[in-house]
């Protein structure tokens, strides 16, 4: 399996997704905004917004990978 990099993450911005990180914990229905890259190796950084608006930043490094959530299924109760 390949490592979350900043080219997979660059194709989740906009998106919600589910963030999984590497030492097992999930963040939740969160709104990918921005890839920031800093300078050095593996020091690129995640933004995402959650439903309360707060805009977080995540080293990319400890990301395992990102689900996208579809959204139909939550907003459409049955």
């Amino acid at each position: 399996m390949e490592s979350f990099s900043s080219n997979s993450a660059r194709s989740f911005i906009g998106r919600n997704v589910n963030l999984h990180l590497k030492d097992g914990a999930v963040i939740i229905n969160v709104q990918l905004t921005a890839l920031h890259k800093a300078a050095g190796k593996n020091n690129n950084l995640i933004e995402y917004i959650n439903k309360k608006r707060k805009i977080t930043r995540v080293p990319l490094r400890n990301i395992a990978y990102a689900e996208m959530l579809n959204l139909n299924l939550i907003k459409n109760p049955a």
